[in-house]
Parts: structure tokens; sequence; C-alpha cells
């Protein structure tokens, strides 16, 4: 099911809250921990843009205040009130982390991440009820990549979360399933899709950033680990194709090099770039041939995202995650009509599927020819691929449809912080089971 049915079933929610609103006047609470010392940037822009979809999306009497860490200051027009605590950021995420909370109070509270102030508290007589977000379970799948800090604190994080939070959102119904395995969290799992950045298009000087960032005229773009970039590199010496690297890790560059030399593709040809900022990183996906997600994690894939809104290609892992956020971005604009924007439809066995593919292959082939091409895809073998050239309607009913924090952020109060009746409460869980 996609994220816009999700949003737009909710109505009867939506109803439910402008009763209790007229009656009462609601605030929505929500954490901004990252304003001052960012930590993940996808996640720091995403709390930033749902701030903002909040405020132009507040029904009558409803009003949204921040909640930062001590030492930031907050610039987003509209937000009703700030409450400043008195631990920065560091020391904030190292006392929530044992449940000490002092001066955030209640409410309905809503984090963005793990990042919240899960105590006990009575949501039946005080209707303080508090939801947290998570982005991804590296911290359970593949620890080893992360800090042991990290993966302690986010453990940590989880564990409070089984016992105080309301309700743990997460991006995909994969993920859902995969964090049921996990923890004991019950009917409180909410499914809603992220989506690119407010704004995020190719700039009007792209030649000139990839020309500073010494980016070849003709390449394939790839983003994870080293064990995960290998098919990636592996098809990019068969397509005979030079290889980006984004959001490669402070000190990986050796690594991954000798990971493409492993694959089979020069070291000259391998080009190991970190995190870049919005415009560059827009400037590079807008280059690029064909974006390549490797990844089979559990965590959602804010460049495949990204990549599709540009109406880059994209090849990704046949994971469950893809198939929710790629295979699924051709979404369904209304309840009941299996039709799909670019010729995608639901369903239809193993020949649709390969049309699909061959579809997609198409544009690579036009690209690099279909010798390579024909490499490629036996270079990417054993494992299977999902393979998208997005057209402009996908497009846009990719980012209509996903939960783009502004255009559905009325999702988030009717459906995750609001008492409701039993005849809503399915549809606002979308397909995912109680």
């Amino acid at each position: 099911m996609s994220a816009f049915k999700h949003g737009t079933a909710c109505g009867a929610g939506f109803r439910v809250r402008r009763a209790y609103a007229v009656d009462m006047g609601a605030e929505l609470r929500v954490v901004l921990d990252q304003i001052a010392s960012v930590v993940d940037a996808d996640e720091a822009r995403a709390a930033r843009d749902l701030v903002v979809g909040l405020i132009e999306t507040a029904p009558t009497d409803c009003t949204v205040e921040a909640i930062i860490p001590s030492g930031a200051s907050l610039d987003i027009d509209g937000v009703a009130s700030v409450r400043p605590l008195g631990l920065r950021r560091r020391e904030l995420a190292a006392a929530w982390q044992l449940g000490i909370v002092p001066g955030v109070g209640g409410g309905l509270i809503h984090a963005p991440s793990l990042m919240a102030p899960l105590v006990k508290h009575d949501r039946v007589h005080d209707h303080d009820q508090t939801a947290v977000t998570i982005w991804d379970l590296t911290a359970w799948e593949a620890p080893s990549t992360l800090p042991r800090s990290t993966v302690a604190w986010q453990r940590g994080m989880l564990r409070r979360a089984v016992k105080h939070a309301d309700a743990v959102v997460v991006p995909t119904h994969a993920m859902a399933e995969r964090i049921g395995e996990i923890a004991k969290l019950g009917d409180r799992v909410r499914v809603i899709a992220g989506a690119p950045p407010t704004g995020f298009a190719i700039p009007a000087d792209a030649a000139s950033r990839r020309e500073s960032l010494s980016l070849p005229l003709r390449y394939v773009l790839l983003s994870g680990s080293a064990e995960e970039l290998e098919h990636g590199f592996r098809a990019a010496a068969a397509a005979d194709v030079d290889a980006v690297v984004l959001d490669a890790a402070e000190g990986s560059e050796p690594g991954l090099a000798d990971a493409a030399a492993a694959a089979g593709l020069p070291e000259r040809r391998a080009h190991v770039r970190g995190t870049l900022p919005d415009e560059d990183r827009a400037a590079v996906l807008g280059g690029a041939s064909a974006f390549v997600a490797t990844s089979m994690r559990s965590a959602w894939p804010w460049r495949a995202m990204e990549a599709l809104a540009l109406r880059v290609p994209v090849v990704a892992a046949d994971s469950g995650v893809h198939r929710d956020a790629i295979a699924e971005g051709c979404a369904r604009r209304a309840a009941g009509d299996s039709r799909r924007p670019g010729g995608c439809r639901r369903g239809g066995g193993a020949a649709a599927a390969r049309a699909r593919r061959r579809q997609g292959e198409g544009v690579l082939v036009g690209e690099f020819g279909r010798a390579r091409v024909g490499a490629a895809r036996r270079a990417l073998r054993p494992a299977r691929w999902l393979v998208m050239r997005p057209t402009r309607r996908a497009v846009l009913t990719l980012l209509e449809s996903q939960w783009h924090h502004r255009a559905t952020s009325v999702t988030l109060v009717t459906c995750l912080l609001v008492p409701r009746a039993p005849e809503t409460r399915s549809t606002c869980l979308g397909s995912w089971p109680s």
C-alpha cells in the first residue's frame, strides 16, 4: 500500500482531531536535536522539513513547538514557541538514554529520530503521547559498521521505546516487519515513507560543480560500504565505465579503492567522495548514467529517492526496502485504483516483471550499448536486481504519494498522536497488520 493511500485514508481521524482542537486547543511538540550539532544530515533535513510542513498544514487552534538542546537557535518561521533545554545535544542524548528528562514537560511529542524523552506518562488522563522515528536498523543488522557507543545508544533507546513510546514510525513495511522481530512493539508501528529534501533539484551550474569535484563525463553512481559496493564495482568494470562513490566515511578511501580493484575496476576509475552539500550532490546525481543501490540493509534509501526525483535511472538490489520504496514508487493514486503511472501495474506475474525490467534496461542500453549492459547484468548475478527508469509522471506520483513531510504531515497529527476510534484505526495503520 502506498503512503498516498495511507495519508488520504485518515480523514476521519482528522475530524476527530479538529473537534478536540476546538474544545481544548492542541500543541504538537517536535524534538529538533540536530539544529546546532548535526549528527546525520539526512535526518536533520527531514526533521526541518517536517516542522515546516506541520506549520503549513496545522489545523485551526493547533500550534507547533520546537524542543531544542541548549546552545541551539531556531530560524523556522511559524513556530509558536521554542523550549530550550538545559543540556547540549551530546549530554542530552546520554541523559535521555537513562530516562532523565528534566525540563521537557508532557503533551504531544514527536521525535523525527530515536532522540526522544521516553519516560512513563499518562496517555489517558493527561493526553501525553510520544512518538519516535527509526530510519535504519544498522545498529542491529551491521553493528560493526558503527561506533560501539552509537550501537549501544540506539539499542538502549529502542528498549526505552518498547516501554514508553506510543508510536514508532518506520519508512517501509519491510522495516516494520523486521523491527517486529527485534522488539515487541505490537500494534504501535506506523509506516510513513521518507522523501528527498524540499527543493532538491539539479543546479544550473551542475557541470562546473562536477568539474570542481574532478568527476569524469560518464559514470555510474554508487553508495554504501565496501562489502555492499562489490556488485556495483563489478558491474561498472563489466560495462567499462567509471564508478563514483558518494557518502564515503572519512578514511575509507583506501579500502574502497582496494575493493574496486578486487572487483576488476582500476583504482583510477573509482572516484570516492564523502558527504556533499545538497547542491553538489544533486549535480553529481544529475550527471550519473545510473544510480546503483547495492545495500540490502533495512535502511531508508535516501540517495535512491533523490535519484528518482531527478529522473536518474536506478538499479537496486532486490530487497524488501527497495521493493517498498522503489518498485512501489509507481503508487496508486486512489484506493482501489490498480493502474500505475509510467506503465507499471501491480502483479502481472513474471512476464510483467520481465517487461518492466527490459523497459528500464533499455535506457541503460542507449547509454552504454547492449554488449556492455549484458556484461554488467552477468556481473551482477546471482543477486536479483530491480531496474527503474522514472518517467515524469512516475516521479510526480512518487513525490505526491510518499511522505514529503510537507504535503502529508497532517497524517502524522491525525494517525499517530491522536486517540482514534476503532473504525478509523485500521485505515491509519494502512496494510500493516495490528
